[in-house]
């Protein structure tokens, strides 16, 4: 994430040179529906949208929402672990699952590089917030019990740690290029490194796919 503020801060500075060889976009924003890849701690996928409105010549304001399915974290997996170590104790035939999807929205800036031709390169950086919710299910015997481990004979409580959900601050930067195929349609294959601020232990998502949309 370092290497991308520093590409991000540079870029900016080139881009003031450039920018008197190169004529301002007379795009006044664009919108997207995008599906990505999303690595980390684990594979999984994101889907989401994004708007943004031209405010500077090479500038844009962006806002985004999206869901990745999962991000688990080791910390998550081991004390569902230890969790499962319980009830082992009460019936050996015994199994759990972990998932933690995240809902997030983030508003920020992004540079058009100026270049000449129709694909458009960019550089962006934001901030915004994300729901972490975790999603264990506790197995006996193939059946799920994560609804009855306070009923006998189990007797067990699930902590926060692996419950409910919490809003946490996430920071994104990233880049991509957008390139119009038809008209005002747009195709934006882009890349996202996002850090969420979680409380047991901090969470890094980056994100690579495609964005299909508009132009306006």
């Amino acid at each position: 994430m370092r290497l991308v503020f520093a590409l991000l801060v540079s870029t900016i500075a080139l881009g003031g040179v450039a920018h008197a060889q190169t004529g301002a976009t007379a795009d006044k924003g664009y919108v997207e529906a995008v599906g990505q890849s999303s690595f980390g701690n684990v594979t999984s996928q994101n889907f989401g949208a994004e708007v943004g409105f031209t405010i500077a010549p090479h500038l844009q304001v962006f806002a985004e929402i999206g869901k990745t399915r999962d991000v688990a974290t080791t910390a998550l997996g081991s004390n569902a672990q230890r969790m499962a170590g319980a009830l082992i104790a009460v019936d050996p035939n015994t199994s759990y699952s972990v998932k933690e999807p995240v809902t997030f929205g983030a508003i920020g800036l992004r540079f058009l590089v100026p270049v000449s031709g129709k694909a458009q390169p960019y550089l962006l950086g934001g901030g915004g917030i994300a729901k972490v919710t975790p999603d264990v299910k506790f197995f006996v015997g193939g059946s799920d019990v994560t609804a009855n481990l306070q009923q006998a004979p189990y007797y067990l409580v699930l902590g926060s740690d692996l419950s409910g959900s919490s809003t946490k601050p996430m920071f994104v930067v990233g880049g991509g290029v957008a390139y119009p195929v038809w008209k005002q349609l747009l195709l934006d294959f882009q890349v996202r490194f996002g850090r969420i601020l979680a409380e047991d232990e901090a969470i890094t998502v980056g994100r690579a796919g495609l964005g299909i949309g508009i132009r306006f």
